[in-house]
């Protein structure tokens, strides 16, 4: 008889490429747990704190430190070391006074980016459904499983919305316009960020957005692969290292030896 469910381990070599485990530091990888983001789109907190902060050598040690309750998630304080934090989730370490923000480098990978207390008091969320749901109230579901009950009217799928983490209410929205300054987050352009110059429909098949970024680079890709995050063509986010343009193998090398 076959294995019922879902596994319950990750074998190093089928974790995500973006987690950038080494292959022979050993057999397994952290099993995100169920949770607001997809196994293959979040980082869970115990890469968070030994991979990328390096305040834990081992896991046992990201362990203690999650159980010793300083660690938050959207406020939320998270004690499950596999816990899945995604695309714009803030995590803060209030003890340290340490504030980051989950956001893709230019080379789609995701990155812990150091942000502001101020900052770290609210998030952008993507509006990924609109329905009436019990007694005929209007629900938005958002790209993070938020349900928030009352949108405003305006508020359609694709737009992003402001959310304020403390009161977890909507401050504002964004709409999924032209003009609008837009980072992409799947696809072969994940990371990159820009200006939403137009949007193609194609009935029977994927909706095209063509984007051009800062450097004046235009490229196009998926609408559900766009996340608007500013209006105009300022962000209401601060951006990981990069500013979102990507460069070419060539300026890559350029740009290494002028930093040497």
């Amino acid at each position: 008889m076959g294995r019922r469910g879902p596994t319950k381990h990750l074998k190093r070599i089928n974790a995500p490429k973006h987690w950038m485990l080494d292959k022979l530091g050993g057999i397994f990888a952290p099993k995100p747990s169920p949770g607001p983001h997809k196994t293959r789109e979040c980082l869970p907190l115990v890469l968070i704190l030994r991979n990328r902060l390096k305040y834990a050598l081992t896991g046992r040690e990201a362990k203690a430190i999650l159980m010793e309750r300083m660690v938050k998630v959207d406020g939320k304080v998270r004690t499950d070391v596999c816990y899945p934090t995604g695309f714009m989730d803030v995590v803060s370490i209030e003890k340290s006074d340490e504030y980051f923000r989950i956001l893709y480098d230019t080379k789609g990978r995701m990155t812990v980016h150091r942000i502001s207390e101020e900052e770290a008091s609210y998030k952008l969320c993507k509006v990924k459904d609109i329905k009436l749901g019990e007694k005929a109230i209007p629900t938005l579901t958002t790209h993070d499983g938020r349900t928030l009950r009352y949108p405003d009217p305006l508020v359609k799928i694709n737009d992003s919305i402001l959310f304020d983490i403390e009161s977890g209410k909507m401050k504002d929205f964004i709409k999924f316009d032209n003009g609008n300054v837009a980072m992409v987050t799947g696809g072969h352009n994940a990371g990159r960020v820009g200006v939403i110059l137009n949007k193609e429909k194609h009935k029977g098949s994927n909706d095209i957005v063509h984007i051009k970024d800062a450097a004046g680079n235009t490229f196009a890709t998926r609408a559900q692969n766009v996340f608007v995050i500013g209006k105009g063509n300022k962000p209401l986010v601060s951006l990981a290292k990069g500013k979102g343009i990507k460069l070419t193998v060539l300026q890559e090398q350029q740009k290494a030896y002028e930093d040497a």
